[in-house]
């Protein structure tokens, strides 16, 4: 049988071959992407599993077939993922550090009202498991360190948000008034206002402000 005119015939070895160096052999790319997305999946529901245990003081008593089981995955799939019950704790406390730094650093400086939002944004989000975090101060050595490193975060996101503030002035003053907005921009003080007191959202919001700005309009 004679070559077609444009070349050789197109044998399986032939074909293989081209399909390789076109990339169409293998795992399609989309298939490789969805796995990729449902391990993430996976994860994400391993560690919201894992918040909600830590958080609501069942985390000791939680097995590892429990926080599979919360997540709609095996033990195996758990521990595939992060090897141990610490492990999974270790993770999703640093995924929630992640999350509160880039929330609270994404508050506009030398905007008030933007800063106020970004706040109450944060703790309508946080604020109860920022409550507990503040009270683990005198718990257990690690927890008390993850205590004071959560504080570490208020104060620095103090220092960025009123950064255009706070820079203007000498010491002693910016000293007072950095310790003053630490204070007013506490989850107590919103904690207070906003479930102690009942105050409507856009109240809190005022409030805080109304407090902020006054702080800030002070003469040295």
């Amino acid at each position: 049988m004679p070559f077609p005119a444009n070349g050789p015939p197109l044998t399986f070895s032939l074909v293989h071959a081209v399909f390789l160096r076109i990339g169409l052999t293998g795992p399609r790319p989309y298939k490789k992407a969805a796995r990729a997305l449902a391990q993430e999946r996976t994860r994400e529901a391993l560690l919201d599993a894992a918040d909600e245990a830590f958080y609501s003081d069942r985390w000791q008593r939680a097995s590892l077939q429990t926080l599979a089981a919360k997540a709609g995955v095996t033990k195996q799939t758990l521990l595939r993922h992060f090897e141990s019950k610490d492990g999974l704790l270790l993770h999703a406390l640093v995924r929630g550090y992640s999350q509160v730094r880039d929330q609270r650093w994404s508050a506009p400086t030398g905007d008030l009202a933007g800063t106020v939002e970004n706040l109450m944004e944060h703790y309508e989000e946080w604020g109860e498991r920022s409550l507990r975090i503040g009270a683990w101060q005198g718990g257990p050595a690690l927890l008390a360190k993850l205590s004071q490193a959560a504080r570490q975060v208020h104060y620095d996101w103090v220092e960025y948000a009123f950064g255009p503030w706070l820079g203007r002035l000498e010491e002693p003053v910016r000293t007072r008034r950095r310790a003053a907005l630490i204070a007013l921009c506490d989850v107590h003080t919103w904690w207070l206002l906003a479930h102690d007191l009942g105050l409507e959202r856009s109240e809190v919001h005022a409030t805080l402000t109304d407090a902020i700005e006054g702080l800030l309009a002070q003469k040295p």
